[in-house]
């Protein structure tokens, strides 16, 4: 059987990670049987990452990954699409991982009301008499990371400009389908949907939580995704 390595569930999701989601709802998709296994420390896996698969042969790293893997064993995620709607997937996925995803972990490690929330989500299996500067020093190294993106170099205002920018092009999809590309979930659902939830379920009011949570179209567009996949 295979087995899914994911970070916990936290927060309502799956996983707290919007990867660890996409891989979940692929494996669901894909017909295979598997089964969960969760990590809070990923340094031994491949890229130090997580989402990884643990197949019969070896571990495949990284959510793209893990979909290469599923389509080579015969998995069809956009069955039906033109080519059109593959590169417009495509693009929709970069955006969300490559941009959308940045804010998400500005909201939760940049943000000092979320961060005790966090610290006591994550780093449980760290003793509690070093928790506090372990746990420290990492933030600061998430957040060295974000300044070195850039995105953490934007001001609220900045940020929120280009953050609605990303969920008009998402919701002018919506507004023609119940689905990104149609009337069933497609690779791009995968990615988007999981991502829109973790910017929904970051435990402290945010500006982006509210504005997610004040969007009947995302939100009931990410539960839509949620009821069509239902995960275990």
């Amino acid at each position: 059987m295979l087995t899914l390595l994911t970070y916990p569930s936290a927060f309502g999701l799956f996983s707290a990670s919007p990867f660890c989601v996409k891989a979940a709802y692929m494996l669901k998709l894909s017909g295979h049987p598997w089964r969960r296994s969760d990590l809070l420390d990923p340094r031994k896996m491949p890229h130090r990452k997580l989402p990884v698969l643990r197949t019969p042969e070896r571990l495949i790293a990284d959510s793209d990954g893990i979909r290469r893997w599923l389509e080579a064993q015969g998995a069809e995620f956009d069955a039906g699409l033109s080519d059109v709607q593959k590169a417009q997937s495509r693009a929709l996925i970069r955006m969300v991982e490559d941009h959308l995803y940045f804010q998400v972990v500005l909201d939760r490690w940049g943000n000092d009301a979320v961060w005790p929330i966090l610290r006591d989500t994550f780093f449980t299996q760290v003793p509690a008499l070093i928790r506090r500067p372990v746990s420290n020093a990492i933030r600061r190294s998430v957040l060295r990371g974000l300044d070195a993106q850039g995105v953490s170099r934007f001001d609220e205002g900045e940020r929120m400009d280009r953050i609605e920018s990303d969920l008009e092009a998402i919701s002018a999809f919506l507004w023609q389908s119940p689905f990104l590309m149609g009337e069933r979930p497609t690779s791009a659902d995968l990615s988007v949907a999981p991502m829109l939830a973790a910017m929904r379920a970051t435990p402290v009011e945010t500006a982006l939580t509210r504005r997610i949570s004040g969007d009947r179209l995302l939100g009931d567009y990410i539960d839509r995704v949620d009821r069509a996949i239902l995960l275990p």
